[in-house]
């Protein structure tokens, strides 16, 4: 069967350098806000580093790269997204010089992948502020951010204008609403922040994203450099009105950011919401014009989707990326609560591609699962993960399902494509990768890497361009 993936599609795999690399305090690296949230984002912080934050050896990436790398190669990524860990490049994040060793991890790392014609896609700001601008600054409650920011992508872009053709500049940009301390390293405790704080620093990071852009595009001219949004489609409960205009609405909050990377401007369903939380942004001299270097591609994680009501009290509360919302009876749940719905994602490449006709790029989709390792009949350390393979062949049909609509799909990587620190749960029980991490909660394992039965599957997703996919649709 003909597949629909065009010839260069950009298969391949995610990571975050806080949830994999370790070595949190080697080379001069400083601390991030993940070294001191060891439980997950929503458990207390803890004033410095503490043993029991897996996030502080991760996987061991940073010294295990080279053989990651090469497992990556052999299931024929085109692509690996990563993050530069912030605090390895400014430890404090508002030092005038950038420590070298940091720099140089990533040539490094960025070499290793080229040796094997993979393409870097790298995120400026994976959940990862440096610890100091959290809790000296406020994080992006302070405009200053901005000034740290521009000196940290300059640096980068001038560093790697050779290296990285594809980057993203805050991962995940509009759960900074949810989770204000770990996307947007604010320090002031949630339930203290007020909205006019929190969405000041929302603008804080949307000009500095677009800052970015401008500077990109002139250090880089052949680079590409997209958002990255946390995508939830918001379905109503029921065809009730007020459903279908609650989730109207919570899908506005969520499309705001979107929106503006890609157009360039506060979009006018806003005001409204604005004025009844009494939030009033505080534009700077320049501001309005700087906004206005919109993105190249939209990025995006998709995993789930939620339900909204008119009535608070319809409905069963369900768990998602960050965002909760209304249980869909409709459709069945991960071991963590969050509901498969591969149809969402079709969905959403389609309204992203009517709204804002530019590249799309799915750079999050995957399954957090409990695996377990097992020999097989050779002897091999495995995971029979038949589950991981029904789940993202589903989401890639659906993949399928948006090219023959005609939306434009850059490329895919699956998140947690080795086994990493979970971001929400700082658990390393919770598994997405092809490669199994013999890695436990309470810190013990040999660290030794095992391939999983996905691993050979996405292996022969890639080589087919996903003619291999089950209920793949035949291009029209």
């Amino acid at each position: 069967m003909a597949s629909p993936f065009p010839k260069d599609f950009l298969w391949g795999g995610a990571v975050a350098a806080n949830q994999l690399e370790g070595a949190y305090n080697v080379d001069g690296k400083g601390l991030s806000v993940q070294d001191v949230t060891p439980n997950g984002v929503t458990t207390p912080r803890t004033e410095g580093p503490t043993e029991d934050n897996l996030k502080l050896i991760g996987i061991d990436f940073y010294n295990r790269y080279k053989e990651d790398v090469k497992l990556f190669a052999e299931m024929g990524f085109k692509v690996f997204r990563t993050s530069i860990a912030w605090s390895r490049i400014f430890p404090k994040g508002d030092e005038l010089e950038p420590n070298e060793k940091g720099l140089q991890f990533y040539d490094d790392l960025f070499d290793e992948c080229h040796k094997y014609g993979i393409e870097p896609l790298v995120t400026i700001s994976h959940y990862e502020t440096p610890l100091h601008l959290s809790k000296t600054y406020d994080g992006w409650v302070n405009r200053k951010m901005i000034e740290f920011y521009e000196r940290y992508v300059t640096v980068l872009f001038h560093r790697y204008k050779g290296k990285v053709k594809y980057w993203l500049t805050f991962n995940e940009i509009n759960s900074i609403v949810e989770e204000p301390f770990m996307s947007g390293g604010i320090y002031t405790p949630k339930e203290e922040l007020s909205d006019q704080d929190l969405y000041q620093a929302v603008h804080h990071e949307l000009v500095a994203s677009a800052l970015a852009v401008k500077l990109g595009h002139e250090i880089m001219p052949d680079a590409k450099i997209g958002c990255m949004v946390l995508s939830m489609p918001t379905y109503p409960l029921t065809p009730n009105p007020d459903d279908v205009v609650a989730a109207m609405q919570a899908e506005q909050q969520n499309d705001l950011f979107a929106d503006i990377h890609a157009r360039g401007y506060y979009p006018k369903y806003m005001n409204r919401y604005f004025k009844a939380k009494n939030i009033n942004i505080k534009f700077e001299d320049g501001d309005e014009e700087i906004l206005k270097h919109t993105v190249d591609f939209i990025s995006f994680s998709y995993y789930s989707s939620i339900c909204k009501s008119g009535d608070p009290e319809k409905g069963k509360e369900t768990q998602g990326n960050l965002f909760a919302g209304i249980e869909n009876p409709y459709l069945k749940a991960s071991e963590w609560g969050w509901q498969i719905d591969p149809q969402g994602l079709r969905l959403t490449l389609n309204k992203y591609w009517d709204r804002y006709q530019k590249p799309l790029f799915i750079v999050e989709n995957g399954l957090g699962a409990i695996d377990q390792l097992i020999t097989d009949e050779d002897g091999n350390k495995t995971v029979k993960d038949d589950y991981r393979i029904q789940y993202m062949n589903d989401h890639l049909v659906q993949v399928g399902e948006a090219l023959v609509d005609g939306v434009e799909v850059m490329g895919y990587t699956s998140w947690g494509c080795i086994d990493l620190v979970s971001a929400s749960t700082a658990e390393m029980k919770k598994r997405y990768g092809f490669i199994y991490v013999d890695r436990n909660d309470d810190g013990s394992g040999t660290l030794d890497r095992y391939k999983k039965k996905s691993f050979y599957w996405y292996k022969e997703v890639i080589k087919t361009n996903g003619a291999n996919l089950i209920g793949v649709t035949k291009k029209l």
